[in-house]
């Protein structure tokens, strides 16, 4: 039973990652938002929880805007590995198992679906989508992936 949890663990925090490879605040979001109660200090408090999920939000609309840089770039790409690793770590805590192979599945979902949405972003402007429109659909792909992550 405890190898079946553990691996039903790595399949959310690969979907937690996966979730950071599209939007980087995707993962930390669903985690702090779903958490259970938790001191009002610090940055496990309600304040935290409230800035993490604007500052998802507002990556879900700057994502939109022109001249936005590749998520693939060196800053881009790592911020997103580092909030997979985050996100499945605190993910893991809250699940009672330890960090490390749960960290390792999310930042391998996060390299994956960091590769895929630039690819999808590429095809889709060479005229197969309106951009905001594949924006769009990568953000309720990244969405369900989140929320699928931090199910029970």
């Amino acid at each position: 039973m405890a190898d079946r949890v553990h691996g039903h663990l790595i399949g959310r925090a690969f979907l937690l990652g996966a979730a950071c490879g599209g939007r980087s605040m995707a993962g930390p979001a669903a985690v702090a938002l779903t958490a259970g109660p938790v001191p009002a200090r610090g940055l496990s408090g309600t304040r935290a929880r409230r800035l993490i999920a604007a500052s998802a939000l507002a990556e879900l609309v700057a994502d939109k805007l022109p001249g936005v840089p590749s998520r693939l770039a060196p800053p881009a790409l790592a911020a997103r590995l580092v909030t997979a690793g985050a996100s499945a770590a605190a993910l893991a805590r809250r699940d009672g198992a330890t960090a490390a192979l749960p960290v390792l599945a999310a930042v391998s979902g996060a390299l994956a679906a960091g590769v895929a949405g630039a690819r999808w972003r590429a095809w889709a402007g060479r005229g197969a989508l309106p951009p905001v429109a594949a924006a769009v659909l990568e953000d309720l792909a990244v969405v369900g992936a989140a929320a699928a992550a931090v199910r029970p």
